[in-house]
């Protein structure tokens, strides 16, 4: 820990016409903004980071510390180092940083964690990529260097890369870092992103919402080191990274519902179709009506993922969590709640057809005793098509409603 001297001498150093800039003075170029939730051990060293960065590059600079209601005097702190404090009265990392960047009044926005893990004297990367049009600017760890005991092996070697991955696959983010705690971006694009969640998934929203609005998006190298903190950190690996893949799910309809419901009714069809015309043996092994039967189940809950993920999609572009989807429009165009009724009713009418069927022929046996297999061949499939029928026209009257919603707020 830096003694008050040292950080009292090298704030007045900082301010004396290299670069810092106070409250009421001409418009900053860079605002860093720390997150800080009782960060009294480390972020007099943030600051002081900070402050060395402005007094050696001469960037016009203001430190803000967005604090999330520390009972340490943390703001104290803050205050006496120079920075400017902004209080947040809604908990959580990301309602700390949306606000703190609000609250920002330059150009540029770099944020970072308040634990001492990032180094906040060498931001210049950050700063020329900015300068050069980018609107988010990730760092990169794993280019720039992750001491001994800076980052956990499950982190290190399976929560980021998996999560990055992930990202990329869904969203095809090209973050190869994607919940690196240091970035930066201009307040103009922060505000597009138009961010709406206050925890740990604010990192990753940011990303993901900076790629899905076309945004220019770089990465440049920096280095982790060990949290300076002697309590455990406010993050929890597993918690919080259940957290991140689950908001990355809820907002990808196509990999959560989409995906998995063409593969359900694909496979299920193909095998329905397949043991429509009697029993097949495969590796020893007799596959019957009984497998139609959870075929059929396939379909129906293939079905269901899929009107999911289109519901899913209108309500959040709706929401503002999505931005508008050009492709989705046009569907719309032609797949409107009169085509969903006339598709559902054909489905329904077949299936009841079937149903008709399946009884007179019951009916021509006295109503008696009749062979399983051969009626639930034609009963699974008829049975199939009338609930499918049935869906069509509830999901249709459903999307008509979220639609006729996302029309009134656009």
């Amino acid at each position: 820990m830096l003694t008050e001297a040292k950080s009292e001498r090298r704030a007045s150093t900082a301010s004396a016409g290299n670069g810092a800039m106070t409250e009421g003075g001409p418009q900053p170029e860079l605002s860093i903004v720390m997150p800080c939730l009782n960060e009294a051990e480390t972020l007099e060293a943030c600051i002081c980071m900070a402050q060395t960065f402005i007094a050696t590059r001469g960037v016009a600079t203001e430190i803000v510390v967005a604090d999330n209601g520390s009972t340490d005097g943390s703001q104290d702190i803050a205050r006496r180092c120079g920075a400017r404090v902004v209080n947040v009265p809604v908990r959580g990392y990301g309602a700390a940083l949306y606000h703190g960047s609000l609250a920002a009044r330059g150009r540029y926005v770099i944020m970072g964690d308040s634990d001492a893990s990032y180094d906040f004297a060498n931001l210049m990367p950050f700063v020329q990529k900015l300068r050069e049009g980018y609107d988010l600017v990730m760092g990169n760890r794993f280019q720039g260097g992750i001491r001994p005991g800076a980052m956990p092996w499950k982190n290190r070697y399976i929560g980021n890369p998996v999560l990055s991955s992930i990202g990329k696959l869904f969203f095809r983010c090209p973050a190869s870092d994607f919940h690196c705690g240091i970035r930066g971006y201009s307040l103009d694009a922060f505000k597009r992103m138009d961010l709406r969640t206050t925890g740990m998934e604010f990192a990753s929203e940011m990303v993901i919402k900076a790629t899905l609005k076309g945004m220019k998006v770089a990465e440049v190298p920096t280095t982790l080191s060990p949290d300076g903190r002697s309590r455990p950190p406010h993050l929890r690996p597993w918690r919080d990274g259940w957290r991140h893949l689950r908001f990355m799910l809820l907002y990808s309809p196509r990999w959560l519902f989409l995906v998995p419901g063409l593969l359900l009714m694909v496979i299920g069809l193909a095998v329905g179709a397949w043991l429509a015309t009697g029993d097949k043996r495969v590796a020893g092994v007799t596959l019957g009506v009984h497998t139609m039967l959870y075929a059929a189940f396939a379909v129906l809950i293939g079905f269901q993922a899929i009107a999911f993920a289109a519901f899913s999609k209108v309500f959040a572009i709706s929401e503002g969590l999505l931005p508008e989807d050009p492709r989705l429009t046009q569907v719309f165009k032609v797949v409107t709640l009169e085509v969903g009724l006339i598709v559902g009713s054909v489905l329904l009418v077949g299936g009841l057809i079937g149903s008709i069927v399946a009884v007179a022929q019951w009916g021509a046996s006295d109503f008696g005793p009749l062979d399983p297999a051969r009626m639930l061949r034609g009963v699974i499939p008829s049975g199939l098509v009338l609930t499918l029928g049935l869906q069509t026209i509830l999901a249709s009257f459903f999307m008509s409603i979220l639609g006729l919603r996302t029309r009134k707020l656009s």
